[in-house]
C-alpha cells in the first residue's frame, strides 16, 4: 500500500473517530517542546496532561485569550536530560504585542510544579513523538499533519528506555504494525470494554484505538 493510500485510508478512520474524543481539535494544534539531544522538536504529545489528570486539584491557570489553535492553554516545554523526562516551563498566552500582534507569554510552570527537584516526569509512561523535517500532508485538524521523517521515543516512568527513527512512510507501517502487536494484549482488551461501557459499539472502539495506537499502547511493541 502506497503512503497516498494510507494517509486517505487513516483520514477516513480518523473522522469517523472524531465524535469519541474529547482531545481531538477541528483546528491544527500548537505543539508542547521538547528538547533532545541539544535540539529542540514539537512534540505530538501532551505528556502534561497525564500530571493533570493525576493530580486533579492542580490546574494550569486559565488565559483569557481564547486561540483556536491551542484549546488546552498552554504551551509546556520538556527536556530529556540524564536519561529521564523533565518538564522545563508552563506557559500561558497572556495577550498580543499591539503592532506585530505576535503573542505575549506567561511562565506559570512554578503555579503548577513549584520546587525544581519536582519536575522530573515520573508521572509520564508512554510514547514521545516527534516529527520533524517537511510536510508532506497538512491536515487543519488536532496533530494529524504528516511529515518527512519521525522520532519515537518511549518513556518509561519518567525514565529514557530507547528511541526509533523512522521516515514518513515507515511511521505509518509502523503504526499499522505497532497496532497489530497490541490488539494481543490484555490492555488492549479493557480499553475497548471500556469504550463500549461508554456507548461506542466494537467497530468504533477498534477504529479509534487503531488511530490513536502510540498514545495508548505505551512502549514500542515492534522491534
Amino acid at each position: 500500500m502506497t503512503i497516498t493510500r494510507l494517509i486517505g485510508w487513516a483520514a477516513c478512520v480518523f473522522f469517523a473517530a472524531l465524535s469519541m474524543t474529547a482531545t481531538v481539535f477541528a483546528t491544527a494544534q500548537r505543539s508542547d517542546i521538547l528538547i533532545y539531544e541539544g535540539k529542540e522538536y514539537f512534540l505530538h504529545t501532551n505528556p502534561l496532561n497525564e500530571f493533570l489528570e493525576k493530580n486533579s486539584d492542580i490546574k494550569v491557570p486559565e488565559t483569557r485569550m481564547q486561540i483556536t489553535s491551542l484549546w488546552r492553554g498552554y504551551v509546556a516545554t520538556f527536556e530529556i536530560r540524564d536519561g529521564c523526562l523533565f518538564i522545563k516551563d508552563v506557559r500561558i498566552p497572556k495577550g498580543s504585542d499591539k503592532e506585530t500582534h505576535e503573542l505575549i507569554w506567561e511562565s506559570v510552570i512554578d503555579k503548577i510544579i513549584k520546587k525544581e527537584k519536582d519536575r522530573r516526569a515520573d508521572w509520564f509512561s508512554g510514547l514521545l513523538v516527534l516529527p520533524h523535517g517537511k510536510i508532506i500532508n497538512y491536515v487543519h485538524m488536532g496533530y494529524a499533519s504528516t511529515f518527512e521523517n519521525y522520532i519515537l521515543l518511549e518513556i518509561d516512568k519518567g525514565k529514557y528506555v530507547k528511541e526509533r527513527r523512522l521516515p514518513g512512510e515507515a511511521y505509518w507501517f509502523f503504526k499499522k504494525k505497532q497496532f497489530e502487536l497490541f490488539r494481543q494484549t490484555d490492555e488492549y482488551k479493557k480499553l475497548v470494554e471500556d469504550l463500549i461501557k461508554k456507548g461506542s459499539s466494537r467497530d468504533e472502539a477498534e477504529s479509534f484505538l487503531e488511530i490513536f495506537v502510540i498514545d495508548y499502547s505505551k512502549k514500542i511493541l515492534n522491534d
